[in-house]
């Protein structure tokens, strides 16, 4: 593919990286800890990964949840693999809460109102300390 936007270098900061997955923090004026874990090399769907390569693909991300459950405390964690768009295998990890911008609906549905968020230093720190402590 020859557009692939997660073929290129991220634009977001990479928060920690494998020789196979990285894990990116999205700057989303809406979803602050939002954060997408994807596969380096351009796979198409789940079932092209092997058995353990998918084991380890959801470790990563559970981990990337964990960490904004125990830090940032969301009312709800959504774990969304869509790829339509961009068919490369990547999971997004968003927090979510009961008055965020398009509750109940998902964060690509449309928006009920314009709140921005942000996430204080120290718990974004904290996050991304607790996901390269358990990753390395």
């Amino acid at each position: 593919m020859d557009k692939c936007e997660l073929c290129q270098p991220p634009v977001y900061p990479i928060v920690w990286k494998n020789s196979k997955f990285r894990i990116i923090e999205i700057d989303d004026s809406s979803y602050s800890a939002y954060y997408r874990v994807e596969h380096i090399q351009h796979i198409k769907e789940m079932t092209d990964l092997d058995e353990s390569e998918r084991d380890e693909l959801m470790k990563v991300v559970f981990i990337v949840e964990s960490a904004i459950k125990i830090y940032y405390k969301p009312d709800k964690i959504n774990l969304a693999s869509l790829g339509n768009l961009t068919p490369h295998v990547h999971w997004h990890v968003i927090p979510r809460f009961y008055d965020d911008n398009h509750f109940p609906g998902s964060i690509w549905s449309e928006q009920k109102k314009f709140k921005k968020t942000k996430i204080s230093d120290q718990v974004r720190k904290k996050i991304n300390s607790f996901i390269i402590k358990k990753l390395n």
